[in-house]
């Protein structure tokens, strides 16, 4: 049985009952092409033909696949039943769903959780007729609450994938303030850890091209922006934004260099002052960080430090979530502005992995921004990085 999807279903059972949701339907089709991101919680492979995975609060678990899918979901051995049809979904569908009968039937789309909005637009008529003809359509709701509990709530077996990539991406790191010296250019330093990635036999966190970022001294581009020719010149900062991808989990850090001008023993003051005051913001979010805050509380803890330390105010959020993608979870912890919609409303909860990223930009040297990775905890907050306490000197 897959550790992993055993682990995420019986967490989907205790948050139906949480929410006192009958059940819960994942309604896909072409999997391959156009999946559902909740689905890697209930399968292993990708599916072909219309297919239902409902799991029920009393504990049920219940699949509708194609023939040819039939087998390798019952080899899972977490689902009570699995029907495999020839003709169309349509039948064993509602003939389960009849005998069942269930009064709330949450289904996966939201308005502003892009993690919780798997089914296509397509895939929800086609349910809406199919239930029409049964006189359920009506009993359909938002499974937004279910679909992010589940995936910001880290089994331990997630929770073991997250720690083991944040090792390697540590690993790395060292590396790199050991490979690094003035001259070379953003993407040498960007290819070298490409290497040291495939070494280690794991994957960038994300899109190749764009991991690592690597931005030296002063330049339009601050942030999801590929490395350059540019050389790196002594007297500049140079931020770096990478992570790995392990056994489908991802880890996201960022470190600080300095590359020291000749004569230079340390850091000049102006760049020290940024430094601390990333560092400063850092801890204070940490310490701040426990269960039924609410996320915007946590990034102006932050905010207010990098602002009465005479920087403007980052223009992103302090932290997002992490679990299969670098962006994973409803709950963010940022300001209330437009773009992120009721994200930072949301309470932190216990066994959330979340990054802590505030920047400054200091002056013709170049972007100051750190990046730790922490977990909430039952009473507070703990990290998962070996947090960086001072910029990294290049001689």
């Amino acid at each position: 049985m897959n550790q992993l999807i055993q682990e995420k279903i019986a967490q989907a059972v205790g948050i139906l009952n949480e929410f006192n949701i009958d059940c819960w339907i994942t309604f896909v089709r072409e999997s391959g092409i156009n999946g559902d991101p909740t689905l890697p919680f209930l399968v292993e492979e990708d599916v072909t033909w219309h297919s239902a995975f409902i799991i029920h609060k009393d504990g049920t678990k219940h699949a509708i696949v194609g023939r040819y899918d039939k087998q390798t979901i019952e080899e899972l051995g977490v689902y009570n039943n699995v029907i495999g049809y020839v003709e169309g979904v349509k039948k064993p569908l509602q003939a389960h769903l009849q005998e069942k009968n269930p009064t709330k039937i949450a289904i996966n789309y939201s308005k502003g959780s892009e993690i919780c909005d798997g089914i296509t637009f397509g895939m929800y008529l086609t349910l809406v007729d199919i239930l029409s003809e049964i006189e359920m359509e009506k009993r359909l709701i938002s499974a937004e609450k279910v679909v992010s509990a589940l995936r910001e709530r880290k089994s331990d077996e997630e929770l073991r994938r997250i720690k083991k990539a944040v090792a390697i991406t540590e690993e790395i790191w060292s590396a790199v303030a050991q490979y690094m010296k003035a001259g070379m250019t953003e993407q040498q330093i960007a290819d070298f850890v490409h290497q040291q990635i495939k070494n280690r036999g794991v994957e960038c966190a994300w899109d190749a091209p764009f991991c690592p970022a690597v931005f030296s001294g002063i330049g339009e581009a601050e942030a999801h922006y590929s490395p350059t020719n540019k050389k790196i010149q002594r007297g500049e900062i140079v931020n770096m934004d990478f992570g790995v991808k392990y056994r489908d989990y991802v880890s996201d850090t960022q470190r600080i260099f300095y590359i020291l001008k000749e004569g230079e023993t340390e850091a000049p003051e102006d760049v020290q002052h940024g430094v601390q005051a990333v560092i400063h913001s850092i801890d204070a979010a940490k310490n701040g960080m426990k269960p039924n805050v609410q996320a915007f509380e946590i990034d102006a803890i932050a905010r207010n430090i990098i602002i009465e330390n005479k920087y403007d105010g980052f223009p992103h959020g302090l932290g997002h979530q992490l679990g299969r993608f670098v962006h994973d979870g409803t709950a963010l912890m940022g300001p209330l502005w437009e773009k992120y919609a009721n994200k930072p409303l949301q309470y932190l909860e216990e066994n959330m992995v979340f990054t802590i990223e505030p920047r400054v930009t200091v002056p013709k040297r170049g972007q100051a921004s750190i990046e730790e990775m922490v977990i909430v905890t039952k009473n507070g907050c703990e990290w998962l990085t070996n947090p960086q306490k001072e910029i990294i000197l290049i001689s």
